[in-house]
């Protein structure tokens, strides 16, 4: 007997979800709010000074006025992505992930990365930890131009357990070539560029459904040939900077051509995401590319539907790029062994409506409330 797909939705009751896991989006949300409240109010103590701030509403990255430039500053971490590490033993690439995680921030405002900091807190320290993790920063750093110019070490047993690794870095960009979504409208091209791996969000609900599935050792149950799950969610980071500088210029270098927005996709997922450079308009998302395979297997295991899905995970898309100059954007993008495509285009509608390719709806239309 064959069973359609919608059949069993209409008769299944999910289970996995993000809230499950520990992690409340709304309660994230309401103090991410609070704390850039805080912070605009140190904006005017600077006000006719060298370093004055830019007021970015929902950008990924903040900016202070240098006169010819604006200097840009973010900071994140690889967040639970570090309990695999832990798990399996495994830390030597998540520079990766700690500087994709920045950079590609940055570079959605159209900066260079300059430099990158970062801090280990620890309960312990160790050379076999610090060491592979230092090492896979300074590669990804190597690869994108990028210096380490210092850092920290901090060993405090009574406060953490395991390790936490968060970073900051700083960008430069010229003030003409600053990318904020001003001349987006409707009919305009979203490229999306693929992603195959969880980068660094939403491990909370993947620890949570390989842990119910397999007990406390999931990550060396076997998912596929000769690779674990520990292998496949611990895949590092596609880090996107320095591909986009070749078309958006890095600093004093032309631009080949007009980038109207860049959203990275990290917490929040692709909806959570994508309408941050669109301004008052939203996305028509129809031809998205395939999600990562784990993570349909994520959701069948676990019972994950695909609107909490593509909310928690970048569900195979890592970064989107508003363009009517697709070719050229491709032509670049395929030399850095990144195949865009045209995932869909700008609409007057706000939110974000996309033809999902989940595990339980592919091809169903879902809608998001920006």
């Amino acid at each position: 007997m064959i069973v359609k797909v919608q059949d069993t939705i209409n008769n299944f009751i999910f289970m996995a979800t993000y809230k499950q896991a520990g992690v409340n989006i709304s309660l994230g949300d309401l103090c991410s709010a609070l704390a850039y409240a805080a912070a605009k109010k140190t904006f005017p103590s600077r006000k006719g000074m060298i370093g004055a701030p830019v007021n970015i509403e929902g950008g990924f990255t903040g900016a202070l006025d240098f006169g010819d430039f604006y200097l840009v500053f973010n900071s994140d971490g690889v967040g639970s992505k570090m309990m695999i590490g832990q798990m399996t033993g495994k830390y030597d690439k998540l520079g990766f992930d700690l500087l994709a995680m920045v950079a590609d921030d940055a570079v959605c405002v159209g900066a260079e990365t300059v430099a990158i900091t970062n801090t280990i807190d620890t309960s312990k320290v160790d050379p076999k930890v610090v060491g592979p993790l230092m090492e896979g920063l300074q590669k990804a750093c190597v690869q994108q131009k990028v210096v380490i110019p210092g850092g920290e070490i901090g060993e405090m047993p009574d406060m953490v357990k395991g390790n936490l690794w968060n970073s900051s870095c700083i960008g430069i960009v010229e003030k003409n070539k600053m990318i904020r979504g001003q001349n987006v409208k409707p009919g305009d091209k979203i490229l999306a560029l693929p992603n195959s791996t969880f980068r660094s969000n939403g491990f909370a609900l993947v620890r949570y459904v390989l842990k119910k599935k397999f007990g406390e050792k999931w990550y060396t149950k076997k998912y596929s040939g000769n690779k674990t799950w520990g292998d496949v969610v611990m895949v590092p980071s596609l880090i996107y900077s320095n591909a986009l500088l070749e078309i958006l210029g890095r600093y004093k270098q032309k631009r080949l051509c007009e980038v109207k927005a860049l959203t990275h996709v990290t917490g929040g997922g692709i909806p959570g995401n994508i309408v941050r450079g669109l301004g008052k308009y939203g996305a028509l998302l129809d031809n998205l590319p395939a999600p990562y395979k784990p993570m349909l297997e994520l959701q069948k295991i676990g019972k994950v539907n695909d609107r909490e899905a593509y909310e928690v995970w970048n569900m195979g898309v890592g970064m989107f790029v508003i363009s009517n100059e697709v070719e050229k954007i491709q032509k670049v993008l395929k030399k850095h062994g990144i195949q865009a495509v045209v995932a869909g285009e700008v609409v007057k509608k706000p939110g974000t409506t996309l033809v999902s390719r989940g595990f339980y709806e592919n091809g169903k239309t879902l809608y998001f409330k920006p």
